[in-house]
């Protein structure tokens, strides 16, 4: 898996694809909580889920299905708190993506098992530069991290950077500025 620094990076620079000054900081903390939740299915191990079951690790709850009613869930809770500044819909496609972006980040791993993005039938990207994070704290701190940490930065953190970079700046064009360049 990357890990939860990672997971919460890339809910936020998919998030300015929707940013607006106006928007309130919860929808962000929403994103990054979605971002992260996908890896609560470790507790499973906790009470003899396997690896490779349904509801084991990388498994249901890394799943396209499960995107869709987390952020089902999620925007129910957050239009009870009124958020004018953002429609469902797009506060919708924001959670989605932000959640959907864990089990593509994790398919994108060197190590582990594959991720379920249908069904139980398990798969990695053809593309796997992310090195694997270990799902104990322990392990991570115990020197794994370095490598880990390095691995993300290249291969999550600067892209995503990047990515909300020229999204931040499109936005801050003016539509005079862009028929001006084009001309």
């Amino acid at each position: 898996m990357a890990s939860a620094f990672s997971h919460a990076v890339a809910a936020l620079s998919i998030g300015s694809s929707f940013y607006q000054p106006q928007i309130p900081k919860r929808v962000r903390v929403a994103g990054i909580l979605c971002s992260v939740i996908p890896d609560l299915d470790v507790i499973g191990f906790r009470f003899g889920v396997h690896y490779g079951d349904f509801w084991g690790h990388r498994g249901f709850t890394h799943s396209l299905l499960f995107a869709v009613l987390l952020s089902g869930a999620a925007v129910a809770v957050l239009s009870q708190r009124s958020l004018p500044s953002i429609g469902g819909p797009s506060l919708f496609a924001y959670l989605f993506l932000a959640t959907a972006s864990h089990g593509v980040l994790d398919a994108m791993t060197n190590g582990g098992l594959e991720v379920a993005p249908f069904e139980n039938s398990r798969y990695f990207l053809p593309w796997r530069p992310i090195r694997v994070s270990p799902i104990s704290v322990h392990r991570f701190l115990s020197g794994h991290r370095y490598a880990v940490l390095r691995s993300e930065l290249l291969w999550i953190w600067v892209p995503a950077i990047l990515f909300a970079g020229l999204v931040l700046t499109w936005k801050r064009m003016k539509p005079a500025d862009v028929s001006t360049a084009s001309n």
